[in-house]
């Protein structure tokens, strides 16, 4: 068992130009470098301190081993604490989702570059440390995914503010069936805004040392995009096409609706019915496969809550959307499906959910709203600090 302070590694790269680059490495690789409590808190004592530190200019988030940068959060602590006192928000889930909010809040504000390596599995939590940082690469074995639906929940960290920015109706289907982007998926979204190989990691943390940087962010920044660009042009191994954009026009035919058109017509492709031209359209994109799969058996409240988050204004700032998620990811906790998916998905691996209701249809009318409505006022908001 790793010590809390082995589980993220803080180093930093000395640079011709005398600044220094902060590196901070999750580091559990057996758990696919999932995030817990104690890395959440380390991570973000360490970078508070380099945002302060002006001879920092900039920084790297990397994981532990080839398989994945960051695979989500650790939440069996959360479950734990939820089946011991069901039915009512717990202290262990306010505390997880507030101070891991607070970490990607800091990141999307950091102001000097900061760079994730997003190589391997980036799924939930880790999708929450990526898309706050200003430079995202991602590589052709990038798999990034927000799976939330899965385990009764949605997609937070943030989801309720980029999935609404993305094209058509992409993000509503990325959070509905916890499809699997590649990394030509991810630039198409703007998950990733950088390709590289993962070969070139090496040469990657090599040229860092020898860029002119200096006091000034914005110089930074563009002397970092140069030299993104610079090494994406030499790739051996060019992105493939993304999926997403070639089937942006199918994607947004089926999402579009109400939340029982879309099930209706999901569930219909979903059929075995060789007859009509929708199986046709299955056989055609085995990708959609397993995405409806996913979908039809993920949890019915998580794919209501999926619908209303789509719906949510994007004039909500990204300080708003935190402080909406984590209200709505203690209720999920509380009162949703969060503990019966946790259960069968991580603890006994069943993958067998017993939903609380059989499908969309049977859940009572308001009760997917009501878990929107927050724990506390705005006095005692825990993210009443985020502006």
């Amino acid at each position: 068992m790793q010590s809390a302070s082995e589980q993220v590694l803080f180093s930093t790269l000395t640079t011709d130009s005398g600044k220094q680059v902060g590196v901070a490495t999750l580091n559990i690789e057996k758990a696919l470098n999932a995030l817990n409590l104690n890395m959440v808190q380390a991570l973000t004592t360490q970078l508070t301190a380099w945002q302060a530190d002006t001879n920092i200019a900039a920084v790297v988030l990397d994981g532990a081993g080839e398989k994945a940068f960051c695979a989500g959060g650790d939440v069996r602590a959360i479950y734990q604490a939820s089946i011991t006192t069901p039915g009512e928000v717990t202290e262990a889930a306010t505390e997880f989702f507030s101070q891991e909010y607070q970490l990607d809040y800091l990141l999307h504000r950091f102001g000097k570059p900061v760079i994730v390596w997003g190589d391997g599995i980036v799924m939930g939590g880790g999708l929450g440390l990526m898309i706050g940082a200003s430079h995202r690469i991602v590589t052709e074995r990038s798999r990034i995914a927000m799976p939330e639906v899965t385990i009764g929940l949605y997609p937070d960290v943030g989801g309720s503010y980029f999935l609404n920015r993305m094209p058509g109706k992409s993000g509503l289907f990325l959070g509905m069936t916890a499809y699997n982007m590649s990394g030509a998926d991810a630039l198409y979204v703007g998950i990733g805004n950088h390709y590289l190989n993962s070969d070139d990691k090496a040469a990657l943390f090599e040229q860092l040392t020898m860029l002119p940087w200096s006091d000034n962010f914005d110089t930074n920044h563009l002397a970092l995009n140069d030299l993104l660009s610079t090494m994406a042009e030499a790739c051996h191994t060019a992105p493939s096409k993304s999926v997403l954009e070639q089937n942006q026009l199918l994607i947004d035919e089926l999402m579009t609706g109400s939340l029982d058109d879309i099930i209706a017509k999901v569930s219909q492709l979903g059929s075995s019915s060789d007859s009509s031209a929708d199986s046709n359209t299955i056989e055609a994109n085995p990708w959609l496969e397993r995405a409806v799969k996913t979908m039809l058996a993920g949890s019915p409240i998580s794919l209501n809550l999926v619908h209303i988050q789509s719906q949510l204004s994007q004039d909500l700032s990204l300080a708003e959307c935190f402080k909406l998620e984590l209200g709505l990811s203690v209720n999920c906790c509380a009162k949703g499906d969060f503990s019966e998916g946790v259960r069968a998905l991580l603890i006994d691996k069943d993958r067998n959910p017993q939903w609380q209701f059989s499908d969309v249809a049977s859940i009572p009318e308001g009760f997917a709203l009501s878990l929107l409505e927050s724990p506390w006022d705005e006095a005692t908001h825990p993210l009443k600090d985020l502006h």
